[in-house]
């Protein structure tokens, strides 16, 4: 960071100027600083205050060459100004003295923070008040428990729709804590596709039915929800949260990890309805128990501040943007685009998710001459587009093009795809 080398920062260490002399800062001209100290006070106050970030670096041509294009499945890219905006408060937040990172959770300044992530979070989603929102900790993998722990006895019965590798270990998980069965799973298709909800055979008695709205690595998305018949609808949304416009009233627990479209790896929001709060099981851990945190406003414990702070950012930046509608039909251009590129290329790439059900965040695609892969992924890289190589249960290519990662990403992409199959092919 500029600040943390600073004139000011550096004079704060040590009021002799004389180990100036050695520096090559941008900012810090080649005139001999003066020896000798004055006789009244100096007042010194910290740039990153008062300076916007683009005035740290004004004239610096180089800078967008510095970013790549990251297509990682998480933790993955996140929106420049948001980047840039955390960037110009690091050190000293709003006037406040300190960074975000070294506040009180349960100061003022970071109440007013997930304060207000909370109820930007709600206008987004238009969350319903009869739901609760926590920022907790984690990851999606701990919920796989919790949720089991929370809503069901031991002998309690529950579905489970498996349309991917996250809902398979979701399933798994919840056998230590309830009875779950798998009502439908794509395992032996390879999850390419995602059944008719009218087949399903749902259990009668069962007293949620589960599903990962998109599956990161195999990159199957529901495009509309089933609807229980007797049971709430539960949903993983880890790598499809705020790409879209969600009906919030039409589920009892939405739960995501933060790091693939609203923030850094560190943070897990699980909005639910408060009805289903204070049932947890005898053996449920503090840490895991709803009510716990909902009754401490997610402040039982020191939470993950400063992801919570990134998380508020974007969700004030997707506002900005115009709300979930607008984000969506990004997100659909841009996966068009890709999936066009795919499916025009005769063959040479190939995606193997059913077309209806293909995923606006995560892209897997093969060659077809299956040696030319690690090629493809080395050249790519020279290309300043990065972490394009599939998960390793899978392999192939995956670009996973989340909210954060612009067109332009995904036009260089598709361009470099038509010259790698033209010297290939």
């Amino acid at each position: 960071m500029a600040v943390a080398t600073s004139p000011h920062s550096l004079l704060l260490q040590n009021p002799h100027p004389t180990f100036l002399k050695n520096l090559k800062l941008p900012f810090i001209t080649s005139t001999r600083l003066p020896t000798t100290t004055a006789a009244k006070p100096i007042s010194i106050k910290c740039a990153a205050a008062t300076i916007p970030i683009q005035d740290l670096r004004p004239n610096n041509p180089s800078e967008p060459q510095d970013r790549v294009f990251n297509f990682a499945a998480g933790p993955a890219n996140l929106p420049e100004n948001v980047l840039k905006k955390a960037q110009s408060e690091l050190y000293n937040w709003r006037g406040s003295g300190m960074s975000v990172m070294e506040m009180s959770h349960r100061g003022k300044e970071f109440s007013s923070i997930i304060q207000k992530a909370e109820s930007d979070l709600r206008t987004l989603l238009n969350i319903p008040p009869e739901y609760s929102v926590l920022f907790l900790q984690g990851g999606a993998t701990t919920q796989f428990a919790a949720i089991p722990l929370n809503l069901c006895n031991p002998d309690d019965k529950v579905d489970y729709l498996v349309t991917g590798s996250w809902g398979d270990k979701a399933a798994k998980e919840a056998q230590k804590y309830c009875k779950p069965k798998v009502i439908w799973s794509g395992k032996s298709e390879k999850y390419t596709k995602i059944p008719s909800f009218d087949e399903l055979e749902q259990s009668p008695d069962a007293k949620y039915l589960h599903i990962c709205a998109n599956e990161t690595i195999h990159g199957v998305e529901f495009k509309t929800y089933p609807t229980p018949k007797n049971a709430l609808l539960i949903a993983d949304m880890s790598s499809n949260f705020c790409s879209k416009p969600v009906d919030v009233s039409k589920f009892g627990i939405i739960y995501a990890g933060a790091q693939k479209n609203v923030g850094p790896s560190g943070v897990t929001i699980v909005i639910i309805r408060k009805d289903l709060i204070g049932n947890a099981q005898e053996i449920t851990p503090v840490m895991l128990d709803y009510k716990i945190h909902d009754d401490n406003n997610s402040l039982y414990n020191t939470p993950p501040c400063y992801g919570i702070y990134m998380c508020g950012l974007v969700f004030e930046d997707l506002l900005e943007q115009g709300g979930l509608a607008g984000i969506e039909k990004k997100n659909k251009k841009k996966a068009e685009l890709l999936y066009n590129a795919i499916d025009g290329s005769n063959g040479f790439y190939r995606c193997p998710v059913e077309k209806s059900v293909r995923s606006f965040m995560n892209v897997p695609f093969t060659l077809e001459k299956l040696e030319l892969e690690a090629e493809f992924i080395k050249e790519a890289a020279k290309e300043k587009m990065v972490q394009l190589k599939g998960h390793r249960s899978v392999g192939g290519m995956r670009a996973s093009i989340y909210n954060a990662m612009p067109l332009a990403g995904v036009e260089k992409l598709v361009a470099f795809m038509k010259e790698f199959q033209a010297k290939h092919a």
